[in-house]
């Protein structure tokens, strides 16, 4: 059963005790990410996130801070996304301490040396090269470029080269102090340790200092009332083409959440879901097609991607169309259901025996939800879940002339792609 305390500088800690495990993973979530930038710093978050590996005052360098990672065999990395970046550290159950210590010590005592600064921007222009030039890599950036379009969610999470050739350390700097502050962060600690010892820890390298308490704003999305299909094309002169067709669905914490997830599932979950069947084992049009879910705090989307012979876009869009107009007219089977809750159960219950997987569980949940569910409070979610809510959620979903659809791949023009969205639902 985890635990969670409070700190009189508002930093917040998650224990969630394992004993089926011999590894302990600290994962330090804060609320930094590319929704939080404004003109200057596109990208600055992934940007700080790289920075933090280059070296403190007591580990002048990525080699120094490697090193004593590397000794006790421990695993580590950090991400950004564009409401949150982390870092985590995860070792045997007798490290511990080392996490608390490098991890603290690099985001209170980087030194963001100029030298570093200059050389790592060149890490990062290359970064977005590789991603901008792999269709595979990109198209969900790309999808939700289009689906937000000019708001910040619409941005990509390391801004474009242009926007990282133009930065400069000393916003970088300012931005970093904003936001790194004890009394925003929040750490999930899971695996074998003693609650006691880690409350110790926390209170000495993260607790024990005073901070500001306040919170950074970001922009809220907010729906217009509007609703058009949009259709963007990326040119790339390719034999296949990657695809991804979506809409708006529901934020962090929404009541509909374990119906979405059964959906998404049911619709391209796995190898058993009607998208894989009826795309690549009837007709042999993709390899793989998959439906991805994504919320923020205010809006969240759902996507169905596919990589598809050029020739075939427009048939592949309108099997995908027709499976979602069934989805609405005749719902899906308890058998279905049933098969999808299985699936799910299994697949979360076999992840959470990861210590990384359990801290993220609870990290995500501490950092934006008003309460944290448990593992067996979602799986007891899961299992409300009638047939006829699949089907009320998928009429709120799927409506005509609300689909986005992003395509990377050889076309220049929009409108067979647009006459097929018109038509398909």
């Amino acid at each position: 059963m985890y635990s969670e305390k409070i700190f009189p500088n508002g930093f917040k800690l998650i224990t969630a005790p394992t004993q089926n495990t011999k590894t302990v993973t600290v994962l330090l979530l804060l609320p930094a990410g590319s929704r939080y930038e404004s003109r200057g710093l596109y990208g600055a978050s992934h940007f700080i996130e790289h920075l933090m590996f280059k070296g403190t005052s007591r580990r002048p360098s990525s080699l120094a801070i490697a090193k004593e990672l590397d000794k006790i065999g421990a695993h580590f990395n950090a991400f950004t996304s564009k409401d949150h970046t982390g870092y985590w550290i995860k070792t045997t159950a007798n490290k511990v301490k080392v996490s608390f210590d490098v991890i603290s010590d690099m985001l209170f005592h980087s030194l963001f040396n100029p030298s570093e600064f200059k050389q790592e921007k060149n890490v990062i222009l290359e970064e977005i090269k590789m991603y901008e030039e792999n269709p595979l890599m990109y198209i969900d950036e790309f999808f939700e470029e289009t689906l937000y379009s000019t708001h910040i969610l619409g941005k990509p999470i390391s801004g474009r080269s242009a926007d990282v050739k133009k930065m400069s350390l000393t916003k970088l700097i300012n931005y970093r102090d904003k936001f790194y502050q004890s009394s925003q962060m929040v750490m999930a600690v899971a695996g074998n340790f003693d609650r006691s010892e880690i409350i110790k820890l926390s209170k000495k390298y993260f607790a024990d200092n005073l901070t500001k308490k306040k919170k950074n704003k970001y922009e809220v999305f907010r729906l217009n009332g509007k609703s058009n299909n949009k259709v963007r094309i990326l040119y790339r002169n390719i034999q296949q083409a990657q695809i991804a067709l979506g809409g708006f669905a529901y934020p962090y914490g929404d009541p509909r959440t374990e119906t979405m997830l059964l959906l998404s599932i049911i619709l391209g979950g796995n190898m058993s879901s009607r998208l894989f069947g009826e795309v690549r084992v009837k007709r042999g049009l993709a390899y793989s097609i998959k439906t991805d879910l994504n919320s923020y705090q205010d809006i969240g989307s759902y996507a169905i991607c596919a990589g598809v012979d050029k020739e075939k876009v427009s048939q592949t869009l309108k099997v995908i169309l027709r499976e979602l107009k069934r989805m609405k007219e005749h719902g899906v089977s308890q058998e279905e259901l049933k098969r999808a809750k299985d699936y799910f159960q299994g697949v979360m219950l076999l992840s959470l025996e990861n210590s990384l997987t359990l801290s993220s569980w609870y990290a995500r949940q501490g950092l934006f939800s008003k309460e944290i569910i448990t593992p067996q409070q979602r799986l007891k979610r899961i299992k409300a879940v009638r047939t006829e809510d699949i089907e009320i959620l998928a009429n709120s979903l799927f409506k005509k002339n609300s689909f986005s659809l992003s395509i990377i791949g050889p076309f220049k023009h929009l409108t067979q792609f647009l006459r097929v969205l018109e038509e398909g639902i």
